[in-house]
């Protein structure tokens, strides 16, 4: 049996599974790769040679990259601006501004990275306009595709066509080079949702929406009580507080208040275990009462009635709450609490306790299962300090501070790390995978991700795939294979124009697209491209940015790309929802890369 017949086995075999679904696409990515090696085509070097290659890294920092932009607000921000500008009348003004942003972000960040970000955003803006989420969910996913081909960063097909034209000698595509093609895809797109997306979509609202987390800091003050009667009072150098332990304040002269914690300036926990000068005590009870506290003990009012204040104090960009339970069998149960306390990792302050709904007395708490408390930390120390088996999170922190805390700490940093690695990729002054490890590095250096959560941020799924199908494209190359595919390609087409040689690649690139990941689709069809194009003796370009542009085409099925699946559920799409507008789009993209491709990349 001959090595091609070994190699067109195997990849009918990885593209059943892939459409099987029924095996992690890393398993079969991995399958495909370990098969060529013990069929003797790739020896254990070249079988492994992907998992390192720079394309892989770049794609890595890329995800790293995506995390901060979330994890500092940016892309929230830009969704509440997005809410601010659509208006409530105009549904042509609220899907171009919508799509505008969205393609924007894809551009930057990946198509996944820019809809994981938007999809909260625009589900709660589409019931604050009271209008169907099915309506706006997948034209934010397809507009998405269609700006992924307005930047190098968009899509990892991107990278793998650049590096594929890199190979062959032909340099790569340059950073904004892929916006030639996109400007005129995502108009397009734009066009025929505005146009017809109305009638081929559902009006359905699905029951699995995200929640809505814009208010939950004031939801989680107005449930505890805590902006009732609330009162800051700074502690003053004169204070027989100030260097006294945290614990040491004593309320017993005092049974009308209750303090509910002990804050730095900025609304963080104290530093160390001792209370300094220009802390604040947050306290809650009778005026009266505090006022004769504060007299007392030499403590400053920040203002009379601090209840205003109280959830910017609790809750910001620095800052914010979480809500927990204790579940059944937890660690915890037993042990006591207190509003007030600092927990063990120092990181966080207890603001409130209840049981079955009612606060309890503000003294110490023996905690039993189904007993929720009120969290007040960082962000970073929420974070790190609630992933936690004694603690079930009613909402996770990272969650609600994307929804909730636009612009937060590191925002700024992040703009500039970004404009960094754009500046870097678009002079191309280093390589991209160092550009990309730069900018990762300094999101982890400037403290706006953590290392754990940079690893957290990667999608491995997409890395491993890349990574363990790339050998499958050195395979075809050294085997024959895709010479020999690309020569049946040529022989139908025979005497006639290139552009019969773009559209056979089209069809094949789109079809397999929409049934297994449109990144595989790419690693298998890039090579009997660029043979297809030597065969006939033209330039590769206008052949690899033709098969990018069918690659982003996955619009007919809810399983051709991880977005199209994740607006499923909570637009309440069916299969056949996908194609009905899905396929409009897929024929424009067909003459973009059939007619205009050439005319701007000669043959």
């Amino acid at each position: 049996m001959s090595n091609i017949s070994i190699m067109a086995a195997i990849i009918a075999v990885a593209v059943v599974l892939f459409v099987w679904n029924k095996l992690p696409v890393v398993v079969v990515a991995m399958g495909t790769a370990l098969a060529l090696y013990a069929s003797g085509i790739l020896s254990l070097e070249d079988t492994l040679s992907g998992l390192g290659d720079p394309a892989v890294i770049f794609i890595a920092t890329l995800f790293i990259v995506s995390a901060g932009l979330e994890a500092t607000g940016l892309t929230t921000w830009a969704g509440q601006m997005l809410i601010a500008q659509a208006g409530e009348e105009s549904r042509t003004r609220l899907l171009v501004l919508t799509s505008l942003l969205v393609s924007f972000l894809a551009a930057l960040i990946s198509v996944n990275g820019a809809v994981a970000a938007l999809l909260p955003v625009v589900v709660v803006m589409a019931m604050r306009l009271k209008r169907p989420p099915s309506q706006l969910l997948m034209p934010l996913v397809f507009s998405a595709h269609a700006g992924s081909l307005l930047a190098l960063t968009g899509s990892p097909v991107n990278v793998l066509i650049s590096n594929a034209a890199d190979d062959a000698g032909l340099g790569r595509f340059g950073f904004f080079e892929f916006a030639l093609v996109g400007v005129p895809l995502l108009l397009g797109t734009i066009a025929i949702i505005v146009l017809f997306g109305e009638k081929l979509l559902p009006h359905t609202v699905s029951r699995k929406i995200p929640a809505d987390l814009s208010s939950h800091a004031q939801t989680l003050v107005e449930q505890y009580g805590l902006s009732s009667d609330a009162f800051q009072m700074r502690v003053r150098a004169s204070s027989p507080y100030a260097g006294a332990p945290l614990t040491s304040v004593d309320l017993s002269e005092f049974p009308e208040l209750q303090l509910i914690a002990i804050k730095q300036d900025d609304g963080s926990p104290p530093r160390g275990p001792s209370i300094a000068a220009g802390d604040f005590f947050i306290l809650r009870g009778k005026p009266d009462a505090a006022v004769a506290f504060a007299a007392q003990n030499h403590l400053a009012f920040r203002e009379q009635n601090a209840a205003a204040e109280l959830q910017d104090t609790l809750f910001n960009r620095n800052s914010g709450l979480a809500e927990v339970i204790i579940p059944p069998r937890s660690g915890m149960i037993g042990t006591s609490v207190f509003p007030g306390m600092i927990t063990e990792s120092g990181d966080l302050i207890v603001l409130a306790v209840q049981r079955r709904g009612t606060d309890l007395v503000p003294n110490e708490t023996i905690l039993e299962a189904g007993d929720t408390l009120l969290l007040q930390g960082t962000w970073k120390a929420l974070d790190l300090n609630l992933n936690d088996p004694d603690v079930l999170m009613v909402n996770s922190p990272e969650a609600v501070r994307r929804q909730a805390v636009p612009l937060s700490a590191g925002a700024k940093q992040t703009v500039v790390i970004l404009l960094a690695m754009v500046v870097m990729l678009a002079t191309g002054i280093v390589p991209p995978v160092i550009a990309g490890l730069l900018a990762a590095g300094a999101m982890i250096l400037t403290g706006v991700l953590t290392v754990e959560q940079s690893f957290r941020s990667i999608n491995w799924t997409t890395v491993i795939l890349v990574g363990a199908m790339m050998p499958l494209s050195t395979a075809m190359y050294e085997t024959g294979a895709a010479a020999l595919l690309a020569d049946g390609l040529v022989s139908m087409v025979g005497d006639s124009a290139p552009i019969f040689l773009l559209a056979g690649l089209f069809i094949l690139t789109a079809v397999l697209g929409q049934l297994i990941s449109n990144t595989a689709t790419a690693l298998i069809v890039i090579p009997i491209a660029l043979a297809a194009a030597q065969g006939m003796g033209i330039s590769p370009r206008p052949v690899l940015m033709s098969v990018g542009v069918a690659a982003a085409a996955a619009f007919l099925t809810p399983i051709a790309t991880p977005t199209n699946l994740m607006v499923m559920a909570p637009g309440g799409y069916k299969f056949s929802d996908y194609w009905k507008l899905g396929l409009p789009l897929l024929i424009w993209f067909f003459i973009i890369a059939i007619f205009y491709v050439p005319l701007i990349w000669r043959f």
